[in-house]
């Protein structure tokens, strides 16, 4: 390969991962090897100035700002990046260059947080503006509604300058983002990869009670612009801050010589993994702002600060056991149990295996040597086996076919790398089970939420999905309790448990969480066999006739109703009163059966809902997206997207007045 074709490959990748890193907060790689790229990019730059580009990456600073997370707004002052460094060499060059430079330069070392960057804008005392970086030279999205749900951000300062800008980073401690995904599994929606992607996408929230809700962090590093009062250093300007409740960066540390910087580093790195929250580098910077304005600045980056990123630190251990463990989503996670090994200043003795695919392309087995590292990141990492250490006889590790924590039967998710455990009533997975199980396309329990479930759950009133039918047997001791909350509510709730009993039965198959069974499967089931009775008695053959019902799905719904477990639960809830059969509704009949519409827009008179439930009476299916297999496209005011992709398709659209023409010709 050329230099001129490595580098256009170089900026390639680097733009691309730019951007799932700035922009989509879903970066693809580590740190590091990111920054491995762009160090090799700006070394070839270096030594081919005439191959350096406007639009090279190396020229621009962060991501883009982003219109659809809120109104652009001018930066005052730029926000621009920081050089970054690798090496003691590196970090030596930068203070002699310094003392070159500089009369006696002070250095001040200090963690660099791994978030978002924000500055905040103080008129009188009062905080008038939060932004974030966005193109780091003119715009940012201004995120000050959100910023006030950050309990770090001061919005009155007592003893305020005319006009203060201050710039931070907002993060999350680790013990917040546990809970974030943590809440995330038990509503089953996508986990967040690390802190730092998650408190990016909170902060560009559109709905500021997400940001409260998600527990928020932010530590203020530098003084941007000042007016009506005057600071000759950044420690200075810290104390001020600090007086005024203001967080700023813990633990700097003021250095004069290249020894002190270099061991305040080392300091800060062996420290990292007994914080709360995750640094990735340390940062060295010039103390006096007169200097800082002598030295002044790059396009990109200031030349009176550089960035410090911690090389990867790895060792070679052995992997003792595998432990596996089930989450609320019913997922099973590997995870390697390994002689403990210090790196990075902690010890770390356990590193996550993934998946099963993660343990075939590793080839890892029990007794394997193991090479563990730690990238800027704070978590341990396998990277490789050596398997030329391999004792004889050692086989790679294979995830078993039945659940650890309630021996059912697993299965591996079409088109994922997920195995998870079929139960529905795996104690590992309850609460999930539960929020399922009461939800609006289940059995549309309303009230019941997941903080009232949490703590029936943990207090041991809730050990399966049956017992939320018993509920009412401990009405006295809740209301005393105040889980639920006072008599009223405790009443309501239960109330609308009792209601629940009489529920179409397809509720009930949608809330039983069986895999690949939602509601559109479940009502076609239910439809197709009429009773939950009939469809426990039916095989996989038998399954596999109904629409919607593949073979996976129909061995899945045929595994659930012979596991005594299950079967069980079914027998509970029957006793309990809980309707099995499938409702006929008045008026209902097939006129539209064999048909498939999909409802988009806002129509005149109806909601969706309305609507659907109008075309189920009348024996028609309703889906969620437009393809070849739907039939008639009913559209409403702003249909969007559906209506040009079924225009595409040459699908009949039709209105909700020619909806309901069809239905009465029929």
């Amino acid at each position: 390969m050329s230099i001129e074709e490595e580098v256009i490959k170089l900026r390639e990748q680097i733009e691309y991962h730019s951007n799932r890193y700035y922009n989509m907060d879903e970066p693809e790689i580590t740190d590091y090897e990111y920054d491995m790229m762009m160090r090799r990019l700006k070394e070839i730059e270096k030594e081919h100035p005439e191959l350096v580009q406007a639009t090279s990456p190396t020229q621009k600073v962060g991501g883009s700002a982003k219109r659809e997370a809120g109104v652009l707004v001018r930066h005052n002052v730029p926000m621009l990046s920081l050089q970054d460094v690798f090496s003691k060499e590196e970090v030596d060059a930068f203070v002699e260059e310094m003392q070159e430079k500089l009369e006696n330069p002070e250095f001040v070392v200090e963690y660099k947080i791994d978030g978002l960057s924000m500055s905040l804008r103080y008129e009188g005392g009062e905080l008038v503006m939060a932004e974030t970086r966005g193109d780091g030279i003119n715009f940012g999205e201004d995120v000050t509604a959100n910023a006030r749900e950050i309990s770090d951000v001061k919005e009155h300062l007592k003893d305020a300058p005319d006009y203060l800008e201050v710039r931070g980073e907002v993060y999350m401690t680790n013990a917040a983002f546990d809970r974030v995904n943590e809440t995330q599994e038990l509503l089953g929606k996508k986990t967040f990869a690390n802190p730092r992607n998650c408190a990016a996408g909170t902060l560009r929230q559109l709905d500021s009670k997400v940001v409260r809700e998600r527990n928020l962090s932010l530590f203020i590093f530098n003084l941007q612009q000042v007016t009506g009062r005057e600071f000759a250093t950044h420690t200075q300007a810290y104390e001020y801050m600090k007086s005024q409740g203001i967080a700023v960066i813990q633990d700097y540390r003021i250095c004069h010589t290249a020894d002190e910087v270099w061991n305040a580093i080392c300091t800060i790195g062996e420290n990292r993994g007994n914080l709360a929250y995750d640094i990735d580098g340390a940062v060295v910077k010039i103390n006096d702002f007169a200097q800082r304005e002598q030295l002044g600045t790059t396009s990109k980056v200031p030349k009176w600060a550089v960035a410090y990123k911690y090389p990867p630190e790895e060792k070679e251990t052995k992997l003792l056991d595998v432990e596996l463990s089930v989450g609320r989503t019913g997922r099973i996670t590997p995870t390697a149990i390994f002689e403990p090994i210090r790196l990075c200043g902690t010890t770390v003795s356990r590193a996550t295996l993934h998946n099963q695919d993660f343990i075939d392309q590793l080839d890892i087995g029990i007794g394997d040597t193991l090479v563990v590292y730690k990238s800027g990141e704070i978590i341990p990492k396998v990277k490789e086996v050596k398997h030329d250490l391999r004792p004889q006889g050692t086989k790679r590790f294979q995830i078993p076919m039945t659940c650890p924590v309630c021996g059912a039967p697993t299965h591996r998710e079409e088109n994922t790398a997920d195995i998870k455990c079929t139960s529905s009533a795996c104690p590992a997975q309850l609460e999930r089970h539960i929020i399922n199980f009461v939800g609006r396309d289940a059995m549309d329990i309303k009230g019941f939420g997941a903080a009232y479930i949490q703590e029936l759950v943990r207090l041991g009133y809730l050990k399966d999905i049956a017992d939320i039918y018993t509920l009412k047997n401990y009405r006295d001791e809740l209301v005393t309790k105040g889980i639920i909350g006072k008599e009223k509510n405790t009443d309501k709730l239960l109330g609308v448990i009792e209601e629940s009993k009489g529920n179409d039965a397809y509720r009930l198959l949608t809330g039983f969480g069986i895999s690949g069974i939602g509601k559109a499967a479940a009502k076609s089931l239910m439809n197709h066999f009429g009773s939950i009775d009939d469809i426990a008695r039916a095989d996989v053959e038998m399954l596999t006739q109904v629409d919607d019902i593949g073979e996976i799905s129909g061995k899945a719904v045929y595994d659930f109703f012979h596991n005594p477990t299950c079967q069980e639960l079914v027998t509970r809830l029957q006793s309990y009163g809980v309707n099995m059969t499938k409702e006929e509704r008045l008026g209902g009949d097939d006129i539209l059966a064999q048909k498939t519409f999909v409802i988009t827009g806002t129509l005149p008179t109806m909601g969706r809902k309305e609507a659907a439930e109008l075309i189920e009476l009348h024996g028609g299916k309703v889906t969620g997206s437009v393809s070849k297999k739907t039939d008639y496209l009913v559209a409403g005011e702003n249909a969007g997207s559906k209506l040009e992709k079924a225009n595409s398709l040459s699908i009949p659209v039709l209105s909700e007045e020619e909806l309901r023409k069809m239905i009465e010709e029929a």
